[in-house]
Formats: C-alpha cells, structure tokens, sequence
C-alpha cells in the first residue's frame, strides 16, 4: 500500500502544481528553461503512475473489504464512466459545447470516472486510488474555473458538429475499454 500511497502523492502532487502554486511553476521555468521543467515534470508523474500501477497491484493482492456495495451502484458506475469517457473526448474536440460549459471537461470527466469507481467498489486500495483522483479532480476543477474567470478568459462557442464528434469518440472509446481493455488490464470485467 505504501508504493500506491506514493506514487498518487508524485503524480497527482505534480499535477496539482498549477492549483496549489501557479507562480511556482514559473519560477521553475525560468530557473531550470521550459523543455528541463517539462522534462522533470514528466519524469515525475510517469514515476507516479509506474508507483500508482504496481502498487495497487500490490495492494489487490491483500486486499481489505471496507463495505458490500449495491449491484445497482455498479451499472451507475457504467454511466458515469461513459459520460466521463465523453467529456475526456470533449476535452481535445474543438468547438464542443461541454468544453464550453464546463471549460475543464477533462477533470470533470476524471472526477465522474473516480467518484463512480468509488460508488462500485468496496475495497481499501480503491479508496485511496479513486479517493485521491477524485478530490485532486474537483479542487481542480474550481480552481481553474476560478483563475479562468479572474482572468476573463475566453472559450470558443460549441458546434453540434464538435459535440456529435466528442461524442462519438467518448462512446467508441468507453466501449473498447469496457467489453475488452478494462479485463486485459485490470483484470476485471466491468460489463458481465
């Protein structure tokens, strides 16, 4: 548990950087150059996540029931994860109206996936996991709806022609995942 614990302080601490310290960053920059910054900073989370990975893999091995959730939370859990593979999609289409709404559909879209994987499952190491995305998620998310106000920033109108691509793209890509790559990597089948 203490690789999982770990690599989640690594990834998700460097990914918190532009919410907790924006100037930091900028200082960084201009101490180290942009491409070392980028550089260190991608060494840093690919660590996390490489720690993220065996550790809760580790930790699937000794693993520690907190509860017995409802079957009905696991096929909640489905929707989430479509609505939240949709708005990762939305995050890289231009001219969607979710980009337009929600400015941020990629953490608003992870914290679908981690508070739904938190309803489903009941085990210790899916807390910590799916806890952590979803609290650096949503801190996240209003931080950066907050700077983007306070800086009057501006976000292109959506199209249905960029929603209907997002959402083409997110359904594709949450049913690969969830009737085939969820299994092979994971180990566990989502959708019986």
């Amino acid at each position: 548990m203490n690789l999982l614990l770990i690599g989640l302080l690594l990834f998700v601490g460097m990914h918190s950087i532009p919410m907790l310290a924006p100037d930091w960053r900028g200082h960084m920059v201009a101490r180290l150059g942009l491409m070392p910054w980028k550089g260190l900073y991608t060494v840093i989370s690919l660590l996390g996540l490489a720690l993220i990975v065996i550790g809760f893999a580790q930790a699937r091995q000794a693993p520690i029931l907190m509860h017995a959730p409802a079957l009905a939370l696991r096929h909640l859990n489905s929707l989430f994860t479509l609505i939240a593979f949709v708005l990762v999609a939305a995050a890289y289409v231009p001219r969607n109206h979710f980009k337009a709404w929600l400015r941020h559909p990629m953490l608003a879209g992870t914290a679908l996936w981690a508070g739904g994987h938190l309803l489903a499952t009941a085990w210790l190491h899916d807390y910590l996991l799916f806890g952590a995305f979803l609290a650096w998620a949503l801190a996240s998310f209003f931080a950066l709806r907050r700077r983007d106000v306070r800086a009057g920033m501006q976000v292109a109108a959506g199209t249905l022609a960029g929603d209907a691509i997002a959402i083409v793209l997110g359904v594709a890509g949450w049913a690969v995942f969830a009737f085939w790559l969820h299994l092979w990597l994971i180990g566990v089948k989502p959708i019986a």
